[in-house]
């Protein structure tokens, strides 16, 4: 086998196919499938993954192979024949769907390096120079070097242009020391040592005792001794010292006290049965575990993971990113200690890299982890969990733009495994497959101990504004608040926003201050006196008077976690709160601590966004109140009700999931609306029944496909143009059953300086549309690669802003 096929590190269509190289004689014993190369491509050298090896190409005068950057291949077979698969159904390149399955530490760097060839230089190109054979490219730019003059002396062969790929993983390692003679050869030199080398004495009594290794810096601190007492032992050759490598582990073991199965209810027992039968028999089913928040899914989860590891297979557990508390890690680690691997963005890059080589070397059994877990290199899976299914994180918003559900039962067919999607409020696509048989449906539908689900009271705002009350807070959820805090209770409180205040208004003119680079408000943040833009970033200080009409009753409007804390510390002077959003949260381990601040009741109030709507459970919250519940309602998104309806029953959750019992005060200016109603009769059925009507009506998913496509470009008339044409030729190729709007405005249409226009495909059946979108795409691939133009294909869209 002297060819191997590769895929290059280059995401565009004309390099999306299968290179042919020759594998140069001193690796041919080396290389396997799944590794990553380093090959020469166009005039540059770039990294890519060996699909395949073979002793024939229909192609004549190949490349070589430069060199190898992986000892063990990064990429499983299995994984190669998933990304192929994922690269098709996703319309993305074969590089980003193998790029996404890996850790950031993986993904190679490149480097230009700039090499003289010829002392006869232009003037300037030698005081770059300045007598050095090689330079960095980025030095070249920085010196203000002109590139145009740079480009001829290449053309010239004056200088010639080196790409060197750098890998970014590194192995931490730790420096030991270890006894090198027998204890009875160093207890004659010990004899034999004059008595002012007392520090060395003391080192080389240590080793006398424990002739085994320690690490070099454990050992100078316990014996307060510096690196010049050791370095004598060791030019003896009495010590010796090695490297030994470390994992860097976030999570220490002994923090987590080891927990044994608990004994299962009657309705755990009748859902974790089939689950059994499935695993025993090795058959690929989808079950969709429905079971109430509270219910006790989280041990069918262990009970079944235990299961599998009992006939020496291997578990995936994907769970939201903001519902991997430290709660659920523990959860996991306390019953299968040291065989779980956690993976998710808290983690250093380090960290995840460490981690994730854990599941490569088979060192554990279990990977807990949000969406891009669903790739860990298992070779012998047993069971795929998504807790929560419902969550919109599952779905990666770029490329590729794949959704962990359907990996997941890709993945599970592969493997003939059980795949379960667990949830208190699936999405609609899902229990409507249950419903038709394509999912198994197993049922949960009472809490723990036959706990009552908390009670639920709507309290419609604008009887509040009627009688006066202008505060954020109800009368009712302010008299609750002060119930429990005499009671020594503790309160969750949500708001579907961070920041202060939504948005700034002059009341004058009416004029609201808008980010320059997208058609959005800026939201002000308190701390820092400053207006944001939440989409690109940029920010700039509040200002006193208003820009438009110098008036000076410029104002806030909308409520933000930041300001809600500010209006408790006012009427409730004696509460302490905890906030939790993305600006309290940003540090390493932030998290974590706040939530054990308030599990040790260092805290009254836990005032949150959506972290805290899911995953938690404290015995002493009995109150959650929920202050603005449409926020979400009124987007332009069909998915609105539902999402409003999920949420709402997530944060009731959080109440009296233990002996008190527990309350829900859910503020709204639309309590009529039937998903904040029946969410607080936490009456999902009717809900789906209510809102797949709404679907049918208006033909939206489940009852049809979509697919959005969204044209972006810095010229307003350019963006709009090509999703006219692009709406032309699908109306033009595809079946006339086949409904396509558009082209529209983006409901968002300036985001970063860039126009954005769409266009909807909704279809039953569609056998061209992949064929059909991917010649829309080569046909304008100059315009994408020279002219700024981008063109965005969702086959399964979640965000339609």
């Amino acid at each position: 086998m002297n060819i191997a096929k590769v895929v290059v590190d280059v995401p565009a269509s004309q390099t999306n196919r299968i290179f042919d190289y020759l594998i140069p004689d001193q690796l041919v014993d080396s290389i396997e499938i799944g590794m990553r190369v380093i090959v020469p491509f166009g005039p540059r050298k770039i990294m890519g993954f060996v699909l395949e090896l073979t002793d024939h190409s229909d192609f004549s005068a190949l490349k070589e192979i430069e060199e190898l950057m992986d000892v063990t291949p990064v990429l499983t077979e299995e994984l190669i024949d998933l990304g192929k698969w994922l690269s098709e159904k996703t319309l993305s390149f074969y590089v980003s769907a193998f790029q996404a399955m890996l850790p950031q530490a993986l993904k190679a760097k490149y480097n230009k390096e700039l090499q003289r060839m010829s002392d006869q230089l232009p003037e300037t190109l030698t005081h770059i120079f300045a007598g050095r054979d090689f330079i960095d490219y980025s030095e070249y730019v920085s010196r203000n070097g002109n590139i145009a003059q740079l480009q001829r002396a290449i053309k010239e062969g004056l200088v010639e242009v080196n790409y060197i790929v750098q890998s970014k993983e590194t192995f931490k390692q730790m420096t030991m020391i270890q006894a090198n003679k027998e204890p009875i050869e160093l207890e004659e030199v010990y004899a034999d040592m004059p008595s002012q080398a007392k520090k060395q004495k003391q080192l080389l009594y240590h080793f006398i005792e424990h002739p085994e290794a320690i690490s070099k810096k454990e050992l100078l601190s316990s014996h307060s001794t510096g690196a010049s007492t050791l370095k004598q032992l060791l030019n003896r050759g009495l010590l010796k010292q090695f490297k030994q490598e470390l994992y860097r582990n976030p999570y220490k073991e002994d923090k987590y006290p080891q927990t044994t199965a608990l004994t299962l209810s009657d309705q755990q027992q009748q859902a974790i049965t089939p689950i059994h039968e499935s695993v025993n028999e090795d058959t690929h089913e989808v079950f969709l575990l429905h079971g109430v928040t509270g219910s006790g899914k989280t041990e069918v989860y262990l009970q079944s993971i235990q299961s599998v590891i009992d006939k020496g297979k291997e578990a995936i557990v994907l769970v939201p990113e903001i519902a991997l508390t430290p709660q659920m890690v523990q959860r996991f680690k306390g019953r299968f200690g040291s065989r779980v691997a956690v993976l998710h963005s808290a983690l250093s890059a380090g960290e995840k890299f460490d981690e994730w080589r854990k599941v490569q070397r088979k060192q554990v059994q279990v990977v807990v982890g949000a969406r891009s877990a669903i790739f860990a290199p298992f070779e012998n899976l047993g069971i795929i969990i998504i807790d929560e299914e419902h969550e919109t994180s599952y779905k990666q918003e770029d490329h590729p733009r794949y959704h962990a559900r359907d990996v997941a039962i890709y993945r599970g067919g592969k493997y003939n495994c059980p795949v379960i999607l667990g949830s208190a409020t699936p999405t609609l696509e899902s229990f409507a497959r249950a419903q038709k048989g394509v999912y198994q449906l197993l049922s949960m539908s009472e809490r723990m101990n036959k706990a009552a689900m908390p009670t639920v009271k709507l309290v419609d705002m604008r009887d509040e504004l009627h009688a006066g009350n202008r505060s954020m807070f109800s009368r009712q959820l302010k008299e609750d608040i002060e119930e429990r805090l005499k009671r020594k209770e503790q309160i969750v409180l949500f708001l579907n926003r961070r920041g202060y205040s939504t948005f700034v208004m002059c009341r004058d003119c009416g004029y609201v201050i808008n980010c320059p680079h997208c058609d959005i408000a800026l939201t002000y943040h308190r701390n820092t006196e400053n207006l944001k833009c939440h989409y690109c970033g940029h920010d700039e200080k509040m200002p006193s008077l208003c820009p438009s009409c110098q008036s000076d009753t410029i104002r806030f409007f909308g409520t933000g976690t930041q300001k809600v804390e500010e209006a408790i510390t006012k009427i409730l002077p004696e509460a302490r709160v905890i906030r939790m959003d993305v600006d309290t949260t940003r540090r390493k381990g932030s998290h974590e601590k706040l939530l054990d601040k308030f599990a040790n009741h260092e805290a009254d109030i836990l005032l949150g966004t959506q972290m805290i709507a899911k995953g938690l459970d404290f015995a002493n919250v009995t109150l959650v109140g929920v202050l603005a519940a449409d926020s979400l309602l009124h987007l332009p998104d069909f998915r609105a009700a539902e999402k409003t309806f999920q949420l709402l029953t997530q944060v009731s959750g959080r109440a009296g999931r233990h002996s008190l019992p527990g309350e829900v005060v859910i503020q709204t200016y639309t309590p009529e609306h039937y998903s904040v109603q029946l969410a607080s009769q936490y009456d999902f059925e009717q809900f789906f029944l209510k809102e797949m009507h709404t679907r049918k009506t208006f033909q939206y998913p489940p009852y049809v496909f979509l697919t959005l496509i969204t044209v972006s470009h810095p010229n307003q008339i350019k963006a709009a143009k090509v999703t006219k044409k692009i709406t032309q030729l699908l109306r033009k190729y595809l079946s006339s059953q086949t409904n396509i709007l558009g082209p529209t405005p983006s409901p968002l249409t300036r985001i970063k300086d860039r126009y954005r226009y769409q266009c909807m495909v909704k279809y039953k059946k569609e056998p061209n549309q992949q064929k059909v979108i991917q010649k829309i795409l080569s046909f304008y691939e100059d315009d994408i690669k020279k002219n700024q133009l981008m063109i965005n294909v969702d086959l399964q869209p979640y965000q339609l802003m």
